[in-house]
């Protein structure tokens, strides 16, 4: 299977949407960036799925999962990252959850130093205090919800999709997006997971140090919505980390998806 066929299963009594290539290989756990969904790797899938077994799966409350509350967290999405591997049988995949993947994956890693190979992110908010761009460093800050919530999908996703660099979305991918959002409160219910960043990248920097697990960190070079500044802060402080800068803003696996996938491949040959 070389494209991305969408189905969903029950983890933890929640509804997740995934997405899984040939079984013959090493198992490597996608986690969907925000606001999109799996189909953030339509550009790479091909690629990656000639090197390792991939699920990808859409992190509960974002791209086509349900939500809960309690989850929309960094640290507890950690935990529910767990959860999913355990859920396909995963012994020891790899992770690669840019963006918001970002500190949950760092949360799972802290918690379970022997569960995953290795940990590819980036792009994802890692500073305290924050140093984020626009229109995240809204989305964080911001007193007051109520424009948020009158958002409609073409809105929430349009205004992420201005930002890409480079690309042009196929029509299944940005229509999947647009999917995503029905329901008026879809996009101010995940907003509470990035509203979460100040008291959860706090807790996340005391952990770093400690962190055995191999970690790739990818960013673009040019990312105007989470400055590279957040991967070197983390680089600095993983024990067991590397860095690389590509010629990207902030939607890296999709920009420029042949350094993005090149990337990955040598890093999980490497591990």
């Amino acid at each position: 299977m070389n494209e991305i066929n969408p189905r969903f299963r029950t983890i933890d009594g929640l509804s997740i949407r995934y997405a899984e290539s040939a079984a013959d290989k090493p198992a490597a756990l996608l986690l969907s960036p925000w606001p999109e969904s799996i189909y953030a790797y339509d550009a790479t899938w091909s690629r990656l799925a000639e090197h390792a077994h991939l699920i990808a799966v859409d992190l509960p409350g974002f791209g086509h999962s349900e939500l809960r509350e309690d989850l929309m967290s960094p640290s507890a999405m950690g935990e529910f990252i767990v959860k999913i591997a355990d859920a396909f049988e995963l012994e020891k995949p790899h992770v690669v959850g840019p963006d918001v993947g970002t500190s949950a994956s760092l949360f799972a890693a802290a918690a379970h130093p022997e569960r995953f190979r290795s940990v590819v992110i980036g792009s994802g908010g890692a500073l305290v205090p924050t140093d984020l761009g626009s229109p995240l460093h809204e989305w964080v800050h911001d007193a007051d919800l109520a424009p948020y919530q009158a958002l409609g999908p073409k809105d929430v996703v349009n205004i992420a999709m201005d930002a890409v660099e480079g690309y042009e979305l196929p029509d299944v991918v940005r229509q999947d997006y647009l999917a995503a959002y029905q329901g008026p409160r879809r996009f101010v219910e995940q907003m509470a997971y990035v509203r979460a960043y100040p008291t959860d990248l706090r807790t996340l920097r005391g952990l770093l140090p400690a962190i055995t697990t191999p970690v790739q960190l990818i960013n673009g070079e040019h990312d105007p919505v989470v400055p590279v500044s957040n991967a070197e802060y983390l680089h600095e402080r993983l024990p067991n980390s590397r860095l690389d800068l590509i010629d990207a803003g902030h939607f890296a696996w999709e920009e420029n998806a042949d350094e993005y996938a090149r990337v990955v491949i040598e890093w999980w040959q490497k591990h």
